[in-house]
């Protein structure tokens, strides 16, 4: 095992080649999964004199490497990790490279479950307005004021992560249905209707930018007309929220959450709700219940005279 880096252990390129080309699973899950791999290999060579046979690891050595991690890492983070891992020893099962899997049934530290942080819809009306107001106050110019309000009607008003805002193309929207056809995470396919709103903002904004329509087209874009990527997403979000006075540590996936939440406040269904996310479970979605039932209770103990 020496000889080979962490990285270029073959079980763990086979894992990655799974990983990408059967499950199709996003960027972001490969690159956590490799890096619990990576990091679990030289740990194994590092402190258990490892001869690079998985099947050689036994519980005895996951609780010893459980309780490293704990030293260095959060609850959230060792969760994620052993995730990987497991997915990691379910594969070599399948290849029949091993009879067992070592992390099945060990100890976890306990999660504790925030509530999703979301917007108002007070505060979400007043980031939807930002990029106008700072076009207005010439601090950007037409552009780009446009482009953004897109992409902040379309992450709030079709509920898109912002791996599938990114990757949207002009063919998945039916512009005369008002829906968009979106590639989820595993590659499922959902229908997300984008509301009037965000169409007519689409609309305005490819026809002043002068940009390709074809269906391969992506629908938000730079100047330079090329894809926009997560990151620029992230820090064009925070320009925004900080000209609208709005805390700086939400993120796309907040809007995501601030969407969830509005729907449900005005009656939504649950089941409705988990297929416009396209949660695969309805569990997932059932913590945005928790957050309505959250502020009804804070407004019954702030108004009501028996609170």
């Amino acid at each position: 095992m020496a000889k080979t880096s962490a990285a270029e252990h073959p079980d763990l390129v086979g894992f990655c080649a799974h990983l990408k080309l059967e499950r199709r699973v996003s960027d972001y899950t490969l690159r956590n999964y490799r890096k619990s791999g990576e990091r679990f290999i030289k740990w194994l060579c590092a402190e258990a004199s490892w001869g690079g046979d998985f099947a050689s690891v036994t519980p005895r050595v996951v609780r010893s490497y459980l309780v490293d991690l704990r030293r260095g890492l959060g609850r959230r983070t060792i969760h994620n990790h052993v995730s990987g891992l497991r997915g990691l020893y379910r594969y070599l099962r399948q290849q029949g490279k091993v009879s067992s899997n070592p992390f099945m049934g060990v100890s976890l530290p306990k999660l504790e479950k925030p509530l999703p942080k979301f917007l108002t819809e007070a505060q979400m009306w007043a980031l939807l307005e930002a990029p106008a107001k700072l076009y207005q106050a010439g601090e950007m110019d037409d552009f780009t004021a446009l482009r953004d309000s897109v992409i902040l009607e379309l992450l709030y008003g079709g509920g898109l992560r912002v791996s599938e805002l990114c990757a949207l193309s002009l063919g998945q929207i039916d512009m005369d249905q008002g829906v968009a056809r979106v590639l989820g995470k595993g590659g499922k396919e959902r229908l997300c209707p984008l509301g009037q709103v965000a169409l007519k903002c689409l609309k305005r904004f490819l026809e002043l930018s002068g940009a390709d329509t074809s269906a391969s087209a992506p629908a938000v874009f730079t100047l330079q007309g090329k894809r926009l990527q997560p990151t620029q997403v992230q820090q064009m979000l925070k320009t925004h929220l900080c000209a609208a006075g709005l805390p700086l540590d939400m993120t796309p996936h907040k809007l995501r959450h601030s969407f969830a939440t509005h729907l449900l406040d005005h009656g939504a269904d649950l089941r409705s709700v988990q297929e416009l996310l396209g949660h695969a479970s309805l569990s997932t979605t059932q913590v945005y219940t928790h957050v309505s039932v959250a502020r009804l209770k804070e407004a019954h103990r702030q108004a009501h005279p028996r609170a």
